[in-house]
């Protein structure tokens, strides 16, 4: 028996999350459990480090985040409509699930953030492809109507997610904790859940590591929105539970519905994204019509040859050095990295912006010619070029 916790927030859900990355993928280790997700809220700051972690560890990275379903348009910001949005929990299944991930994170910060970084309906129906969804806490938008409107409120809302997850990717969440409007949510999520064979996962909406941490987590909560410690009516989190809890606790916790332990597994195993880099990613640099980044490299060289060399430009050692560097930098791939850094410094020239090359591309022949560098290298023996 064992459990993935799906629904956990690292201290990238600023002044809210306290589970520091490497202490949390540590301890998942240490209580068997195969994966963990990440899931912070509104963004993906803390990914590429949870995954790299994670990875070292031995331990599967589920890659997600929760995110802000604003309740009309996300470009809608009135204070009497818009103030509140609802939460929903979202995993990337694949490389897809991945880029749509990065996407709806995008829009949520930059076009929709109003109090907090939302997208809406329309954007998340988008963007679903490859996504793994729930309907997330109590401040998810099915658990909020049935507590506010009752279970029939849930329908329509149900059907619109199943519509756009499917049965196979959107799942209804259980959560425990001190909470008594939780124990009503999770009977009626089921009562409504078996209209539509629907599934459940069990989640306990990790902010720490350890039960101990939640003196920590309430500093920050407290922090977060300007209260003392002492005012007995600040938000604060209900209890001490919000922990990294073993597979045994969760399973005790939700014998009542044994599926949401077993899927919490299925899960981890479908979301697979692989974030280990690979070759080099560089900019893409245009080239005129007709060239290509070898062919237009070779333009600007022969250019910057006659002038830097003048009579000297057909020199043995100097044409012998250039041929070689040339070739070397096509064979690397570099082409296009030449380009961008004699852009750059031609910029700066330009604009009088002091600038200066480092590195041994300073000592090459190429970057003297393309005006990189401004110190002539020694020619006269081509063969010692890297």
């Amino acid at each position: 028996m064992s459990f993935v916790h799906l629904h956990v927030h690292t201290h990238y859900s600023l002044l809210d999350g306290f589970s520091k990355i490497k202490k949390l993928v540590k301890r998942t280790k240490e209580l068997g459990m195969p994966a963990v997700a990440i899931s912070d809220h509104g963004n993906m700051f803390g990914v590429i480090e949870f995954y790299q972690a994670a990875k070292a560890m031995g331990v599967k990275p589920v890659i997600g985040m929760e995110g802000y379903i604003s309740p009309r348009g996300m470009h809608e910001k009135d204070a009497q409509f818009d103030k509140r949005s609802s939460h929903i929990l979202l995993l990337a299944e694949n490389q897809t699930g991945y880029q749509n991930l990065l996407k709806i994170a995008s829009a949520s910060q930059l076009e929709g953030f109003y109090y907090h970084p939302r997208v809406d309906k329309e954007f998340l129906g988008q963007h679903s492809e490859g996504i793994i969804a729930s309907s997330a806490c109590m401040k998810g938008e099915i658990p909020t109507a049935i507590l506010q409107r009752g279970v029939e409120s849930a329908v329509p809302l149900l059907d619109w997610y199943f519509e756009i997850f499917g049965r196979d990717r959107f799942f209804l969440e259980l959560q425990r904790h001190d909470i008594p409007d939780l124990e009503q949510i999770n009977q009626k999520l089921i009562e409504v859940g078996k209209r539509y064979d629907a599934r459940f996962i069990a989640t306990n909406d990790v902010h720490y590591v350890d039960k101990e941490d939640a003196t920590y987590q309430d500093i920050l909560l407290a922090v977060q929105t300007g209260a003392l410690l002492k005012d007995p009516n600040r938000m604060r989190m209900n209890g001490e539970t919000y922990y990294l809890r073993s597979p045994q606790e969760m399973a005790g916790l939700f014998d009542f519905c044994p599926s949401s332990i077993s899927n919490t597994l299925e899960i981890a195993e479908r979301c697979t994204v692989d974030l280990d880099p690979s070759g080099y990613h560089l900019p893409l640099f245009e080239v005129p019509d007709g060239e290509t980044a070898q062919s237009f490299l070779r333009k600007l060289c022969e250019k910057g040859l006659h002038k830097r060399y003048e009579s000297r430009e057909n020199d043995t050692d100097v044409l012998e050095r250039y041929e070689h560097e040339l070739k070397i930098i096509h064979e690397m791939g570099f082409d296009a990295y030449f380009l961008i850094v004699w852009d750059l410094c031609r910029y700066a020239r330009e604009h009088n912006i002091w600038y200066e090359a480092r590195g041994s591309a300073a000592g090459s022949l190429i970057g003297y010619v393309l005006g990189i560098t401004l110190v002539e290298p020694q020619y006269q023996n081509p063969t010692r070029c890297n």
